[in-house]
């Protein structure tokens, strides 16, 4: 996967505590958050299954999309992820082949 904007959800494991993220770089920021090099939320909550996300052409989209997933209720997070990752797989693996 090259470096590209994108809104992403984490999760504990499914159904579990979420976390709505954006970066630049999907694959260095999940692993950052999988090792514990990211202090706060989910290094604290133990977040780190990447469950979804959504890569945009420019900073501003997902920025954008973030701000909206943020004040989606958690029910709504929960129908998204599941609408593309309906057994909560870590996708993690998927970026890493």
């Amino acid at each position: 996967m090259t470096k590209q904007p994108c809104v992403y959800l984490l999760a504990s494991q499914q159904n579990g505590t979420l976390y709505t993220g954006v970066t630049s770089d999907l694959l260095k920021r999940v692993y950052q958050h999988r090792t514990g090099m990211v202090e706060g939320f989910t290094k604290r909550y133990g977040v780190h299954m990447l469950v979804w996300y959504e890569i945009h052409e420019k900073m501003e989209s997902p920025i954008q999309r973030e701000k909206q997933l943020k004040n989606w209720p958690r029910i709504a997070k929960i129908r998204l992820i599941e609408q593309q990752n309906p057994n909560w797989q870590d996708l993690w693996h998927a970026l890493v082949v």
